[in-house]
C-alpha cells in the first residue's frame, strides 16, 4: 500500500514539475491545467483510496476545499473596484446581476422537472452549485491576445465574482434540503442560516476595512517589508473567515465581503495578491483538481444515470447560454459574441469546492444523484471547454 501511494505521489509531483516547465507550449494545445490534473487524480485514485478509509479522505478533501475557497473568494473579490464598475464592468455586471439569477432559476426548474423525487430544495442546491464558472478551464480564451479584450475581461471578471455571489443560494439550498429529511430543529437551522448570511458580510466588511487601513498606514510610515504583504493577504482572508465563524456568521461570505472592502479601501497596488495566487494559489488549484479526479469523479461515475448526464449537458448549454444571451440583450455585442460568452461558462473549481463542503456539513436526500450531477458537469466541462477553447478563441479573433 505504501509503495503504491508513494509511486502515485512521486508520479504526480513529477507531472507537476513537467507541466510547470512546459506551460507555454501546453497552452497552444487542447490540454489545460484541469484536463492534466483531473486525469492525474483519476489515474492515482486507486492507490489514494488505499491510503485511508473513504470518510477520512473526504475530511481531508473538505479541509483543502475550505482553505482554497477562502483564499480564492478574498483574492477575486479584492480586484473589484467600485470606481471602475461603470467603465469596464458593464458586460460582466449584466451577466452577474441578470444572467446569474436567471441561470439559478432556470436550472432549479429544469432539475426539478427531470428529477422531482429530489424535491425543490435539492434542485435549488444543484443549480446553485453548478452556476459559478471557472475561467481556468478556458484559460487560453482569457489569455489569448486574439480574443477581444472586452470579451476576455468579461469572462475573467464574471468567473471571479459569481462564486461569491452564489454562496447564499448554495447555503439556502443546503439548509432547505437538509430540513426536508425532518431533522429536529429545522426552524432553528433556518434561523441560524439567516444569521450566517447577515453576520458574515458584517464581519468581513469590518475586518477587511480595518486591515486595509492599517496596511496603508504602516506602509506610509515605512514600518513593513514588501515581502510581508503576501502574509497580510493570507492572514486577512482567514481572519475574515474565523471572525465571522466566531460570531455565528458564514466565514466564506465574510471572506468574499472582506475582499471587496479590502480592495476598495487599500490605496496601493494589489500585485502581491496576484503574485501569490499565480504561485501558491495555482498549486492549490492543481491539488483541488487532483482531488476531484481521485475522489469525486470515481464516486460520481458509480452513481451516474441518464438523468444526471442530461442535467449536466443542459447546464453546459441551454441553462447557461439562454440566460446569458437574455442578459446581454440590448448591448452592441454581435450574436456570435453573446453565444461565445454563453458557452465559455465552464464549471470547475467553485462547483468542486462547494460540493465537498456541503456534503461534509449537511445531510440531504439524493446525495448520490447530486454528486453524480456535479461530477459529470465538471468532467464534461473540463473536456469540452478545454478542447474548444483554442479553436473558438482563434475563430472569434478573426471576426
Amino acid at each position: 500500500m505504501e509503495i503504491d501511494f508513494e509511486l502515485a505521489l512521486f508520479a504526480i509531483l513529477v507531472c507537476v514539475v513537467i507541466y510547470s516547465l512546459v506551460t507555454q507550449a501546453i497552452s497552444r494545445t487542447f490540454l489545460t491545467l484541469p484536463i492534466v490534473f483531473v486525469s492525474l487524480g483519476y489515474l492515482a485514485s486507486e492507490p489514494i483510496s488505499m491510503l485511508s478509509d473513504h470518510g477520512t479522505l473526504r475530511s481531508y478533501a473538505k479541509y483543502l476545499a475550505e482553505i482554497t475557497l477562502i483564499l480564492i473568494l478574498f483574492a477575486d473579490a479584492s480586484h473589484v473596484r467600485f470606481a471602475k464598475l461603470k467603465e469596464t464592468f458593464q458586460l460582466p455586471l449584466r451577466m452577474l446581476v441578470l444572467g446569474m439569477p436567471m441561470t439559478i432559476g432556470l436550472g432549479t426548474l429544469i432539475v426539478f422537472l427531470i428529477s422531482p423525487e429530489g424535491g425543490f430544495a435539492m434542485a435549488l442546491l444543484t443549480a446553485a452549485v453548478l452556476t459559478p464558472t471557472d475561467a481556468a478551464l478556458g484559460q487560453s480564451v482569457v489569455s489569448n491576445p486574439k480574443v477581444p479584450i472586452y470579451l476576455s475581461q468579461t469572462i475573467n471578471v464574471e468567473s471571479g465574482l459569481n462564486d461569491g455571489l452564489a454562496l447564499p443560494f448554495v447555503l439556502l439550498g443546503a439548509v432547505l434540503a437538509s430540513s426536508v429529511l425532518g431533522a429536529e430543529g429545522a426552524n432553528e437551522i433556518a434561523f441560524a442560516a439567516l444569521l450566517q448570511i447577515v453576520l458574515g458580510p458584517l464581519a468581513g466588511i469590518t475586518i477587511g476595512w480595518c486591515i486595509a487601513r492599517s496596511l496603508d498606514y504602516c506602509q506610509s510610515k515605512n514600518w513593513m517589508h514588501e515581502s510581508a504583504e503576501g502574509v497580510v493577504f493570507v492572514t486577512s482572508a482567514f481572519t475574515c473567515y474565523l471572525g465571522a465563524e466566531l460570531i455565528g456568521g458564514n466565514g466564506f461570505i465574510a471572506a468574499f465581503a472582506g475582499g471587496v472592502v479590502f480592495g476598495n479601501t487599500y490605496k496601493q497596488d494589489l500585485r502581491f495578491i496576484t503574485e501569490f495566487m499565480e504561485g501558491t494559489g495555482q498549486i492549490l488549484t492543481m491539488t483541488a483538481f487532483i482531488v476531484f479526479g481521485a475522489i469525486m469523479l470515481p464516486d460520481g461515475l458509480i452513481h451516474v444515470s441518464g438523468k444526471a448526464l442530461i442535467i449536466a449537458l443542459l447546464f453546459l448549454t441551454i441553462i447557461r447560454m439562454l440566460p446569458i444571451w437574455l442578459s446581454l440583450f440590448g448591448t452592441r455585442l454581435k450574436q456570435k459574441e453573446k453565444l461565445f460568452l454563453g458557452w465559455f461558462g465552464p464549471r470547475g473549481l467553485a462547483s468542486i469546492l462547494f460540493t465537498l463542503i456541503v456534503m461534509a456539513d449537511f445531510d440531504f436526500p439524493n446525495e448520490e444523484e447530486f454528486l453524480a450531477c456535479v461530477s459529470m458537469t465538471v468532467f464534461l466541462s473540463v473536456v469540452l471547454h478545454g478542447v474548444s477553447s483554442n479553436p473558438l478563441a482563434k475563430r472569434i479573433g478573426k471576426h
